[in-house]
């Protein structure tokens, strides 16, 4: 067995590396699994850095979701041979194997392709929790985000045309619109300090009143000004590396509020009758490929090192996935 191993926090590429790991006896009602994918998160490489606000002891293995398969069980009939499963949240995914009590893991819908399946657990339900959570959105109303383009981007276009929403979507480069309009998106636009303009002119002056920010500094100080008295920007990253901020425009005279999520403490607060509600729901828009993201590759374990380069990379045309044990 091997997993992805770092001992120290540091930029991935000079911290991680590929170790060897003994066979360990099951215990009874444990299940072991063959890890058949895993994505490559924003918060799997803050992790590696030492930046990420949840943070592991060391040495560690990252990875936070993924599908696996059973190759064995003791005492338990929670799950047999051959099921293919949802890793458990935050287990250390880069792994070709592990280890995991059986009656927690849940099966993955039948026919459900395995790549898509793999990220499941972090970035559909961060879009759907920020677009009903914090805002009371009617079928009509839009919605206005950054990161347009990132996985949590698509997927917030996806649900809010699910929902009836309406998205007005910001990207950095214009050559995105054609593809997030196919998508769904209701409109596409370059940011700018003149954002706030343009979101007027697309959606016929209408009152805007959620704003998801991934991105952080100067772009979510854009989205606080493109909103309406009362409106709400919720960051959930920082893409730009700089905090985010709001203008006192926004602050003062329009009485737009800054929030924050992390999925973590979502979890952390609220009762796990909702949360498997949420993700059996998610699973199933899966399943039948209405909830779906680019792949832009999948790497080997030992190629963990060209798989960080080109997660790291910017102008990616969809997620970086593991696949420790082949392909799938």
């Amino acid at each position: 067995m091997k997993a992805v191993r770092f001992s120290t926090f540091g930029h991935p590429m000079k911290v991680v590396e590929v170790v060897e790991e003994p066979d360990v006896a099951l215990k009874p009602g444990e299940a072991r699994l063959e890890v058949l994918a895993s994505p490559i998160n924003p918060s799997d490489v803050l992790t590696i850095t030492g930046q990420y606000g949840q943070l592991p002891k060391l040495p560690a293995t990252p990875g936070n979701e993924g599908v696996g398969r059973v190759v064995e069980v003791k005492d338990s009939t929670a799950v047999r041979v051959g099921d293919v499963v949802f890793l458990p949240l935050g287990a250390g995914t880069w792994r070709t194997h592990l280890t995991a009590p059986a009656e927690a893991l849940t099966p993955v819908p039948p026919g459900t392709d395995v790549l898509q399946a793999s990220m499941m657990f972090v970035n559909p339900p961060t879009a759907d929790i920020m677009l009903r959570q914090f805002v009371t959105l009617q079928p009509g109303d839009w919605v206005l985000q950054n990161a347009a383009n990132s996985a949590v981007g698509r997927y917030v276009i996806t649900l809010a045309k699910l929902a009836g929403y309406k998205t007005v979507n910001v990207v950095r480069r214009e050559e995105l619109a054609a593809e997030l309009t196919a998508l769904g998106a209701d409109a596409v636009l370059v940011d700018s300090d003149k954002l706030s303009e343009r979101v007027r002119e697309v959606t016929g002056g209408a009152k805007v009143r959620l704003a998801l920010d991934g991105v952080g500094g100067d772009s979510t100080m854009n989205l606080g000004d493109s909103l309406a008295t009362g409106g709400t920007v919720v960051n959930y990253g920082v893409m730009s590396g700089k905090a985010p901020k709001l203008s006192a425009a926004a602050t003062i005279f329009k009485d737009v509020t800054l929030r924050g999520f992390w999925l973590v403490l979502w979890m952390k607060r609220t009762p796990r009758e909702e949360q498997r509600a949420l993700f059996t729901r998610l699973a199933g828009l899966i399943a039948n490929g209405t909830l779906k993201t680019a792949v832009e590759g999948t790497f080997a374990l030992e190629d963990i090192k060209d798989a960080l380069a080109r997660a790291m990379e910017g102008g990616r045309g969809g997620k970086v996935l593991l696949t420790p044990n082949g392909k799938v």
